[in-house]
């Protein structure tokens, strides 16, 4: 009873401090659940092509009991996600700022909550250029606070990207690495300088941490760009993500050891968890850290889906050079205090709670060297060769004298196939 009063005090704590802004996604402390997907596809990254019927849906909960007048608008980025500088009109058909008119209230749940969803394009505003988006929700009488922000990408889809991951690395195989290879082939843009204008931009699982930039290919042939043995093109292979299922109060569904009550909240503890290095890989689908609402027993878990805390242990000795966190688009991939686990020398293990809406989780542990920015795999999931990884390549250009990065193409390189 003590670890669990003092995991819901952290969790509190964390929801009454707001997060730094930055460049990735992010909520404040009383906005859940963030989600950016594809219409059609929600397993895709988040990346639309232009001039298209591509739509994409930002969805987001609100705790409180009474919707909030909320509006957002949209910023371009550069390749790095900061703020290209472009004028609002060079970037958007329409006017950038919009209210969120999609709102629906929480039923039957003991933590009450407001659905928010946006679609773009629509009526409102439409991208007129490719590039990264970042979508800014704040209120009504405050448009200078960011309450959440979301990033997008539009793509051109005018080049064609080929490649693989492969286990067989310019380090040697068998290593727990993967090697990305691939070509850009350019022949329907008309890129000045094949080998200095354009920006590949690499990342894994939705992860922004450990994000690769390549300024310049290997070689080129002709419009093609050859992007290989390279040595930053090197990745550990990691493990396939840990999944658990909260998708009833009644009953424990996958991964989930027990199921109480202490007002306000229900409180779900998942099985204790190890470290798994060493341990022989073993081939789990997953979803590359992504998450799915679900209530067992509804027709809409958007509204029906209640709030637990979730609680998380991982059973190891402490680490005195590291911090651990846990990963997963649940915790918009933030090494924040919410999901730093805290050790608890009683039981000898790791210990973290999250506000989680009832669904399907992937998640990971990632540890994070003192003082650094990146989380490595190496120290508690392990790394091997045939993980399935998805990595996604973006390619970008800037004109000679343009202002901003367009998106020439992107593409989802899996490994482990």
């Amino acid at each position: 009873m003590t670890h669990r009063l003092l995991l819901l005090l952290s969790v509190i704590l964390s929801m009454s401090h707001a997060m730094a802004v930055d460049t990735g996604n992010m909520v404040t402390p009383r906005f859940r659940s963030l989600q950016v997907t594809v219409d059609g596809n929600e397993l895709a990254p988040p990346v639309i092509t232009l001039n298209s019927d591509d739509k994409l849906t930002i969805a987001f909960d609100e705790l409180a009991e009474d919707r909030s007048y909320l509006r957002y608008s949209l910023v371009h980025c550069d390749a790095s996600w900061q703020p290209s500088g472009l004028v609002e009109s060079e970037y958007l058909d329409g006017f950038n700022q919009a209210d969120v008119e999609d709102y629906s209230f929480s039923r039957s749940t003991t933590v009450h909550y407001v659905h928010y969803s946006v679609t773009l394009p629509n009526r409102h505003m439409t991208m007129t250029l490719s590039g990264n988006y970042m979508m800014r929700v704040y209120s009504e009488d405050d448009p200078e606070v960011n309450l959440l922000q979301a990033r997008f990408s539009v793509s051109e889809s005018k080049v064609r990207i080929n490649g693989e991951a492969s286990s067989r690395t310019d380090t040697g195989s068998d290593n727990g690495n993967q090697q990305l290879s691939f070509t850009v082939d350019a022949s329907g843009v008309d890129v000045k300088n094949m080998l200095s204008d354009l920006k590949v931009v690499v990342s894994r699982n939705g992860r922004t941490d450990d994000v690769v930039m390549l300024e310049s290919p290997q070689r080129i042939n002709g419009r093609i760009a050859y992007y290989e043995h390279l040595r930053n093109l090197i990745f550990p292979g990691g493990n396939e993500y840990r999944r658990f299922e909260n998708t009833s109060v009644d009953f424990p569904t996958m991964g989930v050891e027990s199921i109480d009550y202490e007002y306000p909240y229900y409180h779900v503890t998942l099985f204790r968890d190890a470290p798994r290095v060493g341990e022989q890989y073993r081939y789990d689908s997953t979803q590359h850290g992504r998450f799915k609402v679900r209530e067992y027993n509804s027709d809409d878990s958007n509204v029906e889906a209640d709030y637990t805390i979730t609680h998380f242990t991982l059973d190891m000795p402490e680490l005195y050079d590291y911090d651990i966190y846990i990963d997963g688009d649940m915790t918009c991939r933030r090494f924040s205090p919410e999901s730093m686990m805290r050790y608890d020398a009683e039981s000898s293990s790791y210990r973290g709670a999250l506000l989680l809406k009832q669904g399907a989780y992937n998640y990971q542990y990632l540890a994070v060297p003192k003082g650094g920015k990146r989380g490595v795999t190496s120290v508690i999931e392990g790394d091997c060769h045939p993980t399935v990884n998805e990595y996604l390549v973006s390619v970008y250009y800037r004109e000679p004298g343009a202002r901003y990065d367009r998106l020439l193409g992107s593409t989802v390189i899996y490994s482990g196939y």
